[in-house]
C-alpha cells in the first residue's frame, strides 16, 4: 500500500520540461573562449612563466598556517569535490527525477559527463605528470613530467561538472539560474580550499575550472547519443517484458476439470473409437467421416490394441451359478414331503 506522500506527488502536475540545450552560436563562442583559456594555462605552466612564480608565492605563504581556525571546516567542505560522494548524491537526486518524469535522460547525461571528465582530465594528468606542492623538489620549477597527477585539479573539475549538471538539467529558467549560481559557488570554494590545504597549485585550480566548464559546454553535442541510448534501453526493457509474458503459462478456466494425462495406448484407443464410431459427421463409403484416414489404416496401426466395441464377449450363456448335485432346478415342482406322526 502506498503512502500519502507518493499519492500526493502523483496528483501534482509535472513541471514544464525544457528542451535539451543545443550548440548555439553563443555556446560555441563560450566553448572556444574556454578552450583558449585552457590552452593558455597549459602553455604558461610549461614555459615556467609568471603563473608558476605565483604558484610558489601562494604555496610559501601557507594559507593553512595563516588561518588555522578554518582548517577543520574546510577539511569537510572539500568533500563536495570528491568524485565518489558527489556522484552518489547527484545520482540519487537525478534518479528520483528520472522515476518521476519517466525518462532516463538525467542519469544518462550524468554518466556521459562523468565519463568525459575521467577521460579528458585523467589523460592530461598522466600526460603532464606535475608534482603537487608538498612534493616539489626545486623552488621556482613547474615540476612537470615528474610522475605526478595533480594538473589539472580533479576536485575542482569534478565540482564544476557534478554540481553544474543540476543547472544543465533544470526544468525551468528560474531553477537554472539558481542552480548555476549554486554550482559556481561550490566549485569556486572547492578549488580555493585545495589551495588553502596545500594539495594543489593555483594554476591547477584554474585549469580544473576550465576543464569542467568545457565538459558542460560540450554536452549538447552528445545529446543525440544520449537519446539513442535511452531508446535502446527502453527497447531492451520492452523485449524483456514480452518474453516474460510469453513464458507465463495461461491460467486454467474457472470451474473446469483439471487436465488428466492418459497413457499413449489408451489415448490412441480413444481416438480410434471416436473416429470410427457411428454418428460422428458424414460417413464415407467405408463408414468413416469424410476427410479422415480409413479404418483399415487405423486398425493396422492399432492391431495390438483392439477396440473395446470389437472385442468378443467372454461371458458364458446361461446361469452364472455353478451346478450342484443335490440342488433341484428351478421351475420343477418339488415332491410332497411325507407326513410324520401317524
Amino acid at each position: 500500500m502506498r503512502t500519502d506522500i507518493f499519492a500526493r506527488l502523483d496528483r501534482e502536475p509535472e513541471p514544464p520540461k525544457i528542451e535539451a540545450p543545443r550548440m548555439s552560436r553563443h555556446r560555441i563562442a563560450l566553448f572556444g573562449g574556454t578552450l583558449a583559456f585552457y590552452l593558455a594555462i597549459v602553455v604558461a605552466v610549461l614555459v615556467s612563466s609568471w603563473l608558476v612564480a605565483l604558484d610558489w608565492k601562494v604555496m610559501l605563504f601557507r594559507p593553512y598556517q595563516q588561518w588555522p581556525e578554518l582548517h577543520a571546516f574546510l577539511d569537510y567542505y572539500v568533500v563536495l569535490g570528491q568524485r565518489g560522494p558527489t556522484a552518489v548524491m547527484i545520482a540519487s537526486w537525478l534518479g528520483w527525477r528520472s522515476w518521476r518524469q519517466h525518462t532516463l535522460r538525467p542519469l544518462l547525461t550524468l554518466g556521459c559527463s562523468l565519463l568525459l571528465l575521467n577521460v579528458t582530465v585523467g589523460a592530461v594528468k598522466l600526460g603532464l605528470g606535475r608534482l603537487g606542492p608538498h612534493y616539489a623538489t626545486r623552488i621556482g620549477s613547474a615540476e612537470m613530467f615528474a610522475g605526478g597527477d595533480i594538473f589539472p585539479s580533479g576536485h575542482t573539475a569534478n565540482a564544476v561538472v557534478t554540481w553544474g549538471i543540476l543547472a544543465y538539467l533544470a526544468t525551468t529558467p528560474r531553477a537554472r539560474r539558481y542552480l548555476s549560481a549554486l554550482s559556481a559557488t561550490v566549485s569556486l570554494g572547492v578549488g580555493l580550499t585545495t589551495v588553502y590545504i596545500g594539495t594543489h597549485w593555483l594554476s591547477d585550480v584554474l585549469l580544473g575550472w576550465a576543464a569542467g566548464l568545457l565538459i558542460l559546454l560540450a554536452l549538447p553535442w552528445f545529446e543525440p547519443l544520449i537519446t539513442r541510448a535511452e531508446a535502446r534501453v527502453f527497447s531492451v526493457r520492452e523485449q524483456w517484458r514480452q518474453r516474460r509474458r510469453a513464458g507465463t503459462p495461461a491460467p486454467a478456466a474457472a470451474g473446469g476439470p483439471p487436465a488428466v494425462l492418459l497413457p499413449q495406448s489408451i489415448a490412441s484407443e480413444s481416438v480410434v473409437a471416436e473416429d470410427g464410431g457411428p454418428g460422428h459427421g458424414a460417413a464415407t463409403g467405408t463408414g468413416q467421416p469424410s476427410g479422415h484416414p480409413g479404418q483399415g489404416t487405423r486398425s493396422r496401426a492399432h492391431a495390438s490394441h483392439p477396440v473395446r466395441s470389437e472385442r468378443t464377449p467372454v461371458t458364458p450363456a446361461g446361469s452364472r451359478r455353478p451346478p450342484h448335485a443335490e440342488r433341484t432346478p428351478r421351475g420343477n415342482t418339488s415332491p410332497a414331503r411325507p407326513m410324520t406322526g401317524g
